[in-house]
């Protein structure tokens, strides 16, 4: 009979928790389950140097960083022969970044730094000020600063050992916004939401629940994954309080649990 009990207690727990768990899916904000199209970080990429290492650098073998050298010091007014510079104390490193949206000019950006060459280690290296650009070729920040490595290299009686990765390091608000991204999200006419899995019934219940939301038909499903909004007169030139409202609307159907996903 104890056990009956006990059977019979887990099976409605069980139920219980899956019916919290289908009202909380049910519930899902659109900011959930949706991106607004033109909100979106953008990649930033460069080359440079990190200067100041203690023999862990580059080796002679690594030509282009010797190059690299030998250009950066004649834009300086100082001419070497490529064969004077040494290696071991300079690397080249590949800097990579995100620009957020709506970044402003003199906004930090966390920056990563990746060698390229031989080096072991970029442990208490200098990142020399980096352009970085994004996929249409334009400088949008430029990066500098003192590197930070997750881990170190050892080296005791010719054996050494290494912790984590000593070649990737990252500048935490090394990087610079120089250019804007021209996007006045304010002076839009229509917003365009997208799915983040194509779903009918996902995106039908969707438009319903904004257009009942809003207490106006502004919304309209373009396919499975899109739906384009129409800003109604009252928020022209403050679409983004109109987004605030619209984010936090619940789709009230858990994306991807019904209709037909392309």
């Amino acid at each position: 009979m104890r056990t009956r009990t006990r059977v019979f207690k887990s099976a409605v727990f069980g139920v219980a928790i899956a019916i919290l768990f289908a009202t909380a899916a049910s519930a899902a904000r659109l900011k959930d389950v949706a991106d607004v199209e033109g909100v979106r970080s953008n990649k930033l990429i460069g080359y440079g140097l990190v200067i100041g290492l203690s023999k862990t650098g580059d080796g002679n073998s690594v030509k282009f960083t010797k190059a690299t050298i030998t250009n950066m010091l004649e834009n300086m007014g100082i001419t070497v022969d490529p064969k004077d510079v040494k290696g071991g104390n300079v690397a080249s490193v590949m800097v990579t970044a995100e620009l957020p949206a709506f970044s402003r000019q003199g906004t930090k950006i966390d920056v990563t730094v990746s060698s390229i060459g031989d080096a072991k280690s970029l442990q208490g290296g200098t990142l020399l000020l980096t352009p970085l650009k994004a996929a249409d070729g334009q400088i949008y920040a430029v990066a500098q600063g003192p590197v930070s490595v997750g881990g170190f290299t050892a080296e005791v009686n010719g054996d050494s050992v290494t912790k984590n990765h000593t070649t990737v390091g990252l500048i935490p608000s090394g990087g610079i916004v120089e250019r804007e991204l021209p996007f006045d999200f304010n002076r839009q006419d229509e917003l365009h939401l997208t799915l983040r899995s194509g779903d009918f019934t996902t995106i039908a219940r969707a438009v319903a629940s904004i257009n009942a939301g809003m207490g106006a038909t502004v919304a309209r499903a373009d396919d499975n994954r899109t739906i384009t909004i129409d800003v109604p007169d009252n928020y022209r030139s403050n679409v983004v309080g109109l987004m605030a409202q619209i984010e936090n609307i619940g789709n009230h159907a858990r994306p991807g649990s019904e209709g037909h996903r392309q």
